[in-house]
């Protein structure tokens, strides 16, 4: 392990040198993010999920870094040009940026208009004019004159001279950072609409002739003019003052106003527009778009988070209804643990079969005891709900929207044709709405992250790093709730720390064939599951029902001893100590103290017998829209509404108020105080209630402000 990696991060994230060397060697042996923060915090020093994650995507970083360094100093060793000073120069740069500035004068290029003038001769000439001794160029190039090199004139000459000096210039290190620093500061981001594009390009219209300082762009506007440019409607640039620019070049490499320092002026000018723009422009430009991509994805994995870990209704009987206009709403009735029992078509919202569908409604909601009635919240959506309420042998039956984003991914996918080949997309796709019902977490984790639809602009970001951030919140959500292996699918057990698609495979083959695991030593009779991914998976797997209760909680199984100490030590068994809070008031965990064992996993563990396998989602809570308000033309200015917030951006939020848009709160009117990050006021799934604060039916777009958040 290279010592300075660890100095270098432990100064970075303010850590402690032994608790990034530590981490990293966790990290290194294959233990998970998940394992390492929950299981290992003595050697931690309790660093959370957050912290072990920016651990090892620095580290990743500056392992790449020093293979492209080796790389480059391979290749300056070929040409037989590194000398010890150059090396220790490479070895020296901190960041890729310097690394490949100071690798540009040697890297392997095309011909360029400075190699064809060196290859005349100029490079000579180009040398005693960079040098401004004052002498004359005109005169001076006369000597390179040369027919057979093609060079026939003096003007022809001293344009190859400052071909030259120009590429000296656009290699220059010390140059390259100045300017950098200036686009850093003064770059601007200007957006124009492309000739005759107006009508086309008309969702682009704020960026017609657009202008601000690059540094304070947010993730959305820059996301959103690289958009309209792909798309062929926007001209976008992103450049700094020229006339600053060029100022600095001047101070650089011009002395003085005689002719020599003339011809290098003049080369500082086209090294400048030529070559050190367009390469710090798509440089800095890419600079942009990281730093968007990265904002976007932040937001993307706080909104995805707070969708996973939305309260679960539990096991409940579930009717789900899928509306539909001209095919009819699917419905489907879904047991206790999410089986599917029935499922039918009903034509609800035609009126002339009002009477027939209110009655199979009710036959299934008799025949299968049915708690709860699910209503995918897409068109239709509101008349369903609507016409459940007047059905009077529904009463006290609860109808709840739910989301169905994502849900038409999921009945299409290989997983729901799996779990159903004998049934359509649309049955598919009602049943995955009715078990989002009952666990958001286990049914979500069937489909890409990237479909939830809680993301902005999630096509337009880096695709990998988007899907390690997102597959990092879902290993995160699964994993913090734990997995009751039993019941689990082989989706949701493929999150979990150490498993992975072909390891969850066994445990259901194994469950399939053996029945049910009656402990979780069973776990270990796993054909697949060896001791490393046993250690990292097990103590995030729940068996409920076990005779053992620590094999319901988080507590791990290499700590089983502890707790048998507790109890020996307390003289009763541990069933009578699980939910004693007598007993585990007088547990001294000092004395449990070891090498190995500190005070923060002990504490965990007295949690966890407190509460064993405690659920950390909120508790659910029924939530109604306001009746009568079904479509944008029942709103009007000033209404007063209930709503759910669906999906958090940079600039606001949106919440679904059941008119089939969701309005937008701008940052601006989620508090009367500044608001730097939305996140910081509102939550994904939260129940707010809002204020219309205008209608614009012709553009599907309500605007609104938060009132306040509902209990």
């Amino acid at each position: 392990m290279n010592k300075n990696y660890i100095a270098v991060i432990s100064q970075e994230l303010s850590l402690k040198e032994t608790q990034v060397k530590n981490t990293v060697e966790l990290l290194d042996e294959g233990s998970t993010i998940p394992f390492i923060s929950r299981y290992r915090k003595e050697l931690t020093g309790s660093l959370d999920e957050v912290k072990v994650s920016s651990i090892r995507d620095r580290i990743s970083q500056l392992r790449e870094l020093d293979k492209r360094r080796d790389a480059i100093i391979e290749s300056v060793k070929e040409q037989g040009k590194l000398n010890d000073e150059l090396h220790a120069k490479f070895l020296k740069a901190q960041t890729l940026t310097a690394l490949e500035d100071l690798y540009l004068p040697y890297k392997p290029k095309k011909r360029t208009r400075a190699i064809i003038a060196k290859e005349k001769g100029l490079e000579p000439l180009a040398r005693i004019i960079l040098e401004q001794k004052g002498i004359d160029p005109a005169k001076e190039a006369v000597k390179y004159l040369d027919k057979e090199k093609k060079v026939e004139t003096i003007e022809e000459a001293l344009q190859g001279a400052r071909d030259i000096i120009a590429e000296w210039i656009n290699e220059d290190a010390q140059v390259r950072t100045k300017l950098r620093k200036l686009f850093l500061e003064r770059a601007s981001l200007k957006s124009k609409l492309v000739k005759n594009k107006e009508e086309e390009g008309s969702k682009f219209k704020d960026y017609f002739e657009f202008e601000e300082l690059a540094k304070n762009s947010p993730s959305h506007r820059v996301l959103a003019t690289r958009r309209g440019e792909k798309e062929g409607f926007l001209m976008l640039r992103v450049l700094p003052p020229e006339e600053e620019a060029l100022q600095i070049l001047s101070e650089s490499y011009v002395r003085g106003k005689r002719d020599d320092s003339v011809q290098v002026a003049v080369a500082t000018v086209d090294s400048y527009k030529r070559l050190l723009s367009p390469s710090l422009e798509t440089e800095y430009r890419l600079e942009l778009k990281q730093k968007a991509d990265k904002d976007a994805i932040d937001i993307f994995a706080k909104n995805l988070k707070q969708l996973l870990l939305a309260s679960p209704m539990g096991p409940k009987r579930v009717m789900a209804l899928d509306p539909g206009l001209r095919t009819g709403s699917k419905i489907v009735c879904l047991n206790e643990q999410g089986k599917l029992l029935d499922n039918t078509t009903v034509y609800l919202l035609d009126e002339d079969r009002h009477d027939e569908a209110g009655e199979k409604i009710t036959e299934l909601c008799k025949k299968y005891k049915i708690e709860v009635i699910a209503v995918g919240n897409g068109t239709g959506s509101r008349e369903t709900e609507t016409f459940l309420k007047k059905i009077k042998a529904l009463k006290g039956i609860n109808i709840i929207m739910v989301s169905e984003t994502g849900a038409s991914v999921y009945s299409a996918s290989e997983v729901a044709r799996e779990e159903f080949p004998d049934h359509d997309v649309t049955v598919r796709g009602a049943v995955s709405i009715g078990r989002r019902l009952m666990d958001p977490l286990a049914e979500l984790v069937k489909i890409d992250p990237k479909s939830i639809g809680v993301g902005q602009y999630q096509h337009d970001v880096d695709q990998k790093l988007l899907k390690n951030s997102l597959d990092d919140v879902v290993v995160s959500c699964v994993n913090m709730v734990g997995v009751e292996i039993n019941t689990s699918s082989k989706e949701l057990l493929t999150y979990v720390s150490g498993l992975g698609p072909a390891r969850a495979k066994a445990i259901i083959e194994y469950r399939n064939k053996n029945g049910k695991f009656k402990t979780r030593e069973d776990i270990l009779k796993v054909s697949g599951l060896g001791p490393k991914a046993i250690e990292q998976a097990i103590g995030f797997l729940r068996i409920y029902d076990s005779p053992n209760p620590l094999d319901a909680s988080a507590v791990h199984i290499e700590r089983y001893d502890i707790v048998n100490k507790m109890a020996e030590d307390l003289k009763c068994k541990i069933e009578e100590l699980v939910q004693n809070d007598v007993l585990i008031k007088k547990i001294n965990l000092q004395s449990y103290v070891s090498a190995d064992l500190g005070l923060p996993t002990l504490t965990d563990i007295k949690n966890e017998l407190l509460k064993p396998g405690r659920d950390p989602r909120e508790p659910f809570h029924i939530f109604s829209f306001k009746e009568g308000i079904e479509r944008m033309e029942d709103l009007s200015e000033g209404m007063i509404l209930p709503g759910v917030v669906t999906n958090i951006t940079a600039f606001g939020c949106f919440v679904d108020v059941g008119v089939h848009q969701d309005g937008l709160i701008h940052i601006s009117k989620l508090s009367d105080k500044f608001v730097k990050d939305p996140n910081d006021i509102v939550k994904v799934h939260q129940r707010v209630e809002v204020t219309v604060l205008e209608i614009d039916i012709k553009r599907r777009r309500v605007s609104l402000a938060l009132n306040k958040i509902l209990k």
